[in-house]
Order: C-alpha cells, then sequence, then structure tokens
C-alpha cells in the first residue's frame, strides 16, 4: 500500500505584512508530502523541477520517506517559479511574477514501482495532466483526491469536469465552489458538485476554516488559531497533506468512516497551523508527533463545550 502525490516542486519568493523573502523552495506537492510524511512511512513523488533546484532539499525529502523515482529532474532548465505580495488581510494576494519553466511542458509519467497506489493526492495542475495520472494506474486507488482552483474553470471546463468523475474527494474554496456549482449557498454548491463525480467535497476558507460535505452530510471545522501567522503560502497543501495521511494512516486499521475524514479536517487543520508560522515550507521541517498530538488536544478544548 502506497501514498501517491502528484503536483508542483517549485521556488516561491514571498512578500507578506510580517516577512519578505527572496526565491525559497516552494510548490504544492512540497507543502503536501512534507505534512503527510508526519504519518505515512513512505510517499511516492511524480513532479518536474530543474537542475537549479537544491540538492540538500531533494536530500531532505528522501529523510523525510518521500520517494523521489519519480521527480524528473531537467538539469539544463530551470524550476517552476511563483512570486507574491499578500494584503494585510493576508486571505488576498497580488502575483508579481509566474515562470513556468518545466512546468511548462510537464508530462508526468508514473513508474512501474508507483503501481501499488492505494491513496492518490492530486495537487493544483491543469485537469488534462491530473486525469492523464489516474488513467496510467492500472488499478483504481481506494481513495482520489484532487485540488483545483477557478482558473480551470475559466480556461479548461470540459477537461475540469471529465476529470472530476474520476476523483472521491474534491478540494477547492468558497468562491471556486460557487463557481463551479453556480450556486451561492454552500451547502447547495456541495450537493451540486457531488452529482459531477465526488462523493465528498471539502470547501476550504481561509483563516475561517473548512467544511466536508458527503451527501446531505456535513461538519465545520475552523482553522486553528496560530499565535503567530506569517505567511499563509501552502496552507491549502499543507490541509490537504494532513488530511490525506491521517487517513492513509488509519486505513491500514479499519475502513474510513465519514466520521474519520471529519478527524482528518482535523487533522490538516493542525498541520496548516506549523505552516503559516514560518516564511515557505519551513515550519514543517522538523515536527515531532507530541507537537501534533498536543495541538490536536488544545483543538479539541477549543470546540467542545
Amino acid at each position: 500500500m502506497s501514498l501517491l502525490v502528484v503536483g508542483s516542486v517549485a521556488f516561491d519568493a514571498i512578500e507578506t505584512p510580517f516577512a519578505k523573502t527572496d526565491k525559497i523552495v516552494g510548490g504544492a506537492a512540497t507543502y503536501i508530502t512534507l505534512s503527510a510524511s508526519n504519518f505515512v512511512d513512505k510517499i511516492n513523488l511524480v513532479s518536474v523541477v530543474g537542475g537549479d533546484f537544491p540538492k540538500d532539499t531533494l536530500e531532505l525529502f528522501q529523510k523525510k520517506g518521500i520517494d523521489l523515482k519519480g521527480l524528473d529532474i531537467k538539469e539544463n532548465e530551470k524550476s517552476f517559479f511563483w512570486a507574491g505580495k499578500y494584503h494585510k488581510d493576508l486571505n488576498s494576494r497580488d502575483t508579481l511574477i509566474t515562470e513556468l519553466n518545466v512546468l511548462g511542458d510537464f508530462n508526468p509519467v508514473v513508474p512501474e514501482e508507483y503501481q501499488d497506489c492505494e491513496f492518490l493526492m492530486l495537487g493544483n495542475l491543469t485537469p488534462d495532466v491530473q486525469r492523464s495520472v489516474i488513467q496510467q494506474l492500472k488499478q483504481r486507488p481506494k481513495l482520489v483526491v484532487m485540488d483545483t482552483m477557478n482558473f480551470w474553470m475559466d480556461v479548461a471546463w470540459n477537461s475540469l469536469l471529465e476529470t472530476l468523475k474520476l476523483v472521491d474527494v474534491l478540494t477547492i474554496n468558497d468562491e471556486e465552489a460557487r463557481q463551479l456549482s453556480g450556486e451561492f449557498s454552500l451547502y447547495k454548491a456541495a450537493l451540486k458538485i457531488q452529482t459531477m463525480g465526488p462523493k465528498f467535497v471539502i470547501i476550504k476558507k481561509g483563516e475561517h476554516g473548512a467544511l466536508i460535505f458527503h451527501k446531505d452530510e456535513y461538519f465545520y471545522c475552523p482553522a486553528f488559531l496560530s499565535i503567530d501567522v506569517i505567511d499563509p503560502t501552502g496552507a491549502g497543501d499543507t490541509f490537504a497533506g494532513g488530511f490525506i495521511g491521517y487517513l492513509y494512516q488509519i486505513s491500514k486499521k479499519r475502513y474510513i468512516t465519514f466520521e474519520d475524514m471529519k478527524a482528518a479536517l482535523v487533522f490538516g487543520s493542525v498541520m496548516a497551523s506549523f505552516c503559516v508560522e514560518y516564511l515557505g515550507p519551513e515550519g514543517l521541517y522538523d515536527i515531532q508527533a507530541e507537537n501534533i498530538e498536543n495541538r490536536f488536544e488544545q483543538f479539541r478544548k477549543m470546540v467542545t463545550i
């Protein structure tokens, strides 16, 4: 049994009201795998980087149990680069630079060694690319989780709908849920999206937490109240990594229930709280199990009457 993560491994340059950095490690798959590694012993990664990507970071990935056979390193090219500046509320940002570089023609290939995939996490990529990964697998995973964004709704609508038919869990934010469904009510939006394929719909609301819907059931999970919020970059991907990592861990013991999905939402929120306290993914490099357990208990006290 294995967890397969497909997404970007890249560079970011970030400016928030509290801090600023030049080029640092980023990318959806970076945050997802680092977060999930706290629950999963081995994670298979499919992505692409240029020869400029730091070797010490790749070594860190391997120490975290992240297998790199599926990482395509194009030595004479540059890694994907994004630069952005956050507004004072940290809920909105301006993109300053986007350089696709090696991600521009990324055509992921799932190695034969990864064909035992039972859990698949698809980071935010083109719907065509996401669908191609699912179709490369000889057996359908037990759980397919997918992230997407409003850009693909604007430019790749039909492809997105085709990919959604193959997915178990969709993670999007509230604005994207409304655009995808055409419904303003998030409850109605989630019901409509479920008819498109996903059995579970997670709607992220940033600092206000997240909701998960299954049929007509739903559960709300607030965000963990971090004392110092420095950088929200990657928080959603860290959340997704904690979510699928916890479910993977649970699946080794029993069949996953909706109650497990609820708990996974809480663990996702806990993991995201470590992310936002530092610039980039630095807060995910050295988390101890007791740190996660302590925050989970703090979370329980925060929401229990």
